[in-house]
């Protein structure tokens, strides 16, 4: 062995050992523990609170997009129910007819609807009212609602404007006194009758009408579509009439119309009447006498007599050579028609045959004899010629005893 310094020997001499132990070895009783893991990494840092995190700004901010998420949320609830009320069917159980005033606003409008059980829900139909812009297009007027209407099918009818017609029916050779008649008796028509319009200014029809149009509109309406017609039959007239005028048409017109009720009739009678005017006779039509005693008032509930035949009137045909001073009654267009263009025939004369329509004659004894007819009709089927109205007992039309 060499000799060690000092030093030497201590280095060489065993100590504790920092080496782990081998396996199946056991650590000595003073071997230290082994050092802990060396984190060469950079250590982690913990953020601080930003000093804006608790600003009042911020808060605010945060507490105002909760509150939006929550109306969003709420609102879009409201919205789905909404809509679901405003598509569901209704509480009425039977259709019905409502009249909105002209002055109602559309909350009023809800309230009507919800006091006549159209609609259970007020504020919906305001908010759908306004939500589609259809507040300021509500129309006044009468409108049917359906059974069971919704809402939204209930603001359209509204909207629509197709409120409730009805049907003013006119018969033609009404005289103008019995159409002011009727027309006070229709119930959804409004206001009073000034003046009785001029004999024959009235085109007899149907009328459609809201409920609320006034009398006086109507019979404006009239007049202007007698206007406008008679304008338009004058101009396709058969140019060889003896008539001088529109009104003479409107007056020979309105014979006609109350001697036959049978449309195919009309030219044929409108003939008789012509062909007397070019011969310059009498036209012998029963219905001016009744005109010229009752002058459009009423009907005459009476046979015609043989005083009121020979009696003279500004409108009895029996005793005037010509027409009469105007109309006894309005006639419709029909009559206007035939009259301007009647048949082409040589009649002078007609009278009832018995099965609603009338017989017609070239001659006088051709007319006894079609008389001598109706009289056996009259027998055979027990007829009392003195019961029946004067214009009604088929024996009217010109008359053969005063030719």
């Amino acid at each position: 062995m060499t000799d060690q310094t000092p030093e030497e020997r201590a280095l060489a001499s065993p100590g504790p050992s920092n080496a782990p132990p081998a396996p199946g070895e056991a650590m000595s009783a003073h071997a230290p523990p082994p050092p802990p893991p060396v984190w060469k990494g950079k250590p982690k840092r913990v953020p601080k609170p930003s000093r804006w995190a608790n600003h009042p700004l911020v808060v605010a901010g945060s507490m105002i997009f909760t509150l939006l998420i929550v109306g969003i949320i709420v609102g879009g609830g409201a919205l789905w129910f909404g809509l679901k009320r405003f598509q569901s069917p209704g509480p009425l159980a039977q259709d019905t007819a409502i009249v909105i005033p002209g002055d109602s606003g559309v909350i009023d409008i809800a309230d009507l609807l919800v006091k006549r059980g159209v609609i259970t829900d007020k504020w919906v139909f305001v908010g759908a009212a306004v939500g589609t812009r259809s507040s300021g297009k509500l129309k006044a007027g009468e409108y049917e609602f359906a059974q069971n209407a919704s809402i939204r099918q209930v603001l359209d009818t509204i909207v629509s404007g197709k409120v409730i017609e009805y049907n003013v029916t006119i018969p033609e050779g009404l005289t103008s006194d019995q159409i002011v008649e009727r027309l006070l008796a229709v119930g959804e028509l409004a206001g009073g009758i000034r003046q009785v319009p001029r004999e024959g200014s009235l085109m007899p029809d149907t009328y459609k009408v809201t409920r609320g149009t006034t009398r006086e509109d109507l019979l404006r309406r009239m007049a202007r579509t007698q206007d406008v017609t008679l304008k338009e039959v004058w101009a396709k007239r058969d140019p060889s009439l003896p008539l001088k005028s529109p009104d003479e048409l409107v007056i020979l017109a309105s014979i006609v119309e109350k001697e036959t009720g049978v449309p195919e009739e009309r030219p044929q009678v409108a003939a008789v009447f012509v062909n007397r005017l070019n011969k310059k006779m009498r036209l012998q039509s029963d219905p001016t006498i009744i005109y010229g005693l009752v002058r459009g008032k009423g009907r005459l509930d009476r046979p015609i007599t043989r005083t009121d035949i020979t009696t003279p009137t500004p409108f009895n045909t029996y005793t005037i050579p010509a027409l009469p001073p105007g109309p006894i009654g309005n006639p419709g267009k029909a009559s206007l028609e035939a009259t301007a263009n009647p048949a082409k025939t040589r009649d002078l004369y007609f009278v009832a045959d018995g099965t609603g329509g009338h017989a017609f004659a070239e001659s006088l004894d051709q007319h006894n004899k079609n008389v001598a007819r109706w009289r056996q009709v009259e027998r055979d089927q027990k007829i009392d010629p003195s019961r029946q109205p004067a214009g009604t007992s088929g024996t009217t039309g010109v008359a053969p005893s005063v030719d």
